[in-house]
């Protein structure tokens, strides 16, 4: 049985957050990764990196994981009408409906995250309530068929935890093993909730302008499903 995975790559998208689960899933046997965009022309991840789809939103396989990562590209995509419907129609055949990072602020203005439980980076966490969801901040959460991944590094746990859906927990620690992760960070930094004072007050001033443009994008998309429900 082929698996049919689904990784969106969009102009500004993150590239850890599609690229770490996509080294992932490419471990998975039986496993078909598809690398969706409108078109099929290189873009340029949020850092510069070129990234090339596989695949377009009309010629994608019916997929068994639908997959969108988050990125600078993602306020663009929360208004995006084709990204949207593709989305849409995806998750009626699809098993499961995930995303990473910021990725979840998309399928929460598909109206795909409606009494779910979610989550997403920490620094834009305070968004998901008003997209219908229901935030827990974890690095892995899983609601029925839909999972979301954290910020960026959560992918890698993300995509673990779904490969064990698809094909077991042995298959999935050998996965886990091949790729040696095993995180040693150097510092304990990677939460707000221990990361030094400073560090936090540091990133929260460089995310400002981007949270105070996803709020502003988030309100309206919010409004939009409120008047559609």
């Amino acid at each position: 049985m082929t698996h049919h995975i689904g990784l969106l790559v969009f102009p500004g998208v993150q590239q850890l957050d599609m690229t770490g689960p996509y080294d992932v899933f490419a471990h998975i046997p039986d496993a078909r990764v598809h690398l969706v965009w409108k078109t099929r022309e290189p873009v340029a991840s949020s850092a510069g990196m070129i990234l090339t789809p596989d695949t377009t939103f009309g010629g994608c396989p019916a997929l068994d994981v639908l997959c969108v990562p988050g990125g600078a590209g993602v306020g663009a995509l929360m208004e995006d009408d084709d990204t949207l419907a593709f989305l849409r129609r995806q998750v009626a055949g699809a098993r499961y409906v995930t995303s990473v990072c910021t990725g979840a602020l998309v399928l929460g203005a598909a109206g795909l995250l409606r009494g779910k439980r979610a989550t997403t980076h920490w620094a834009f966490h305070s968004l998901l309530a008003d997209l219908g969801a229901i935030p827990v901040r974890e690095r892995v959460v899983r609601d029925g068929n839909v999972l979301t991944g954290g910020g960026v590094t959560a992918g890698i746990d993300f995509a673990l935890t779904m490969a064990a859906e698809l094909v077991g927990e042995q298959w999935a620690q050998a996965i886990q093993l091949a790729m040696e992760y095993a995180p040693a960070p150097p510092f304990d930094a990677g939460d707000p909730d221990r990361a030094p004072a400073e560090v936090v007050s540091a990133v929260r001033e460089h995310e400002a302008a981007s949270l105070a443009a996803r709020r502003e994008v988030t309100a309206r998309v919010a409004q939009r499903l409120n008047a559609n429900a």
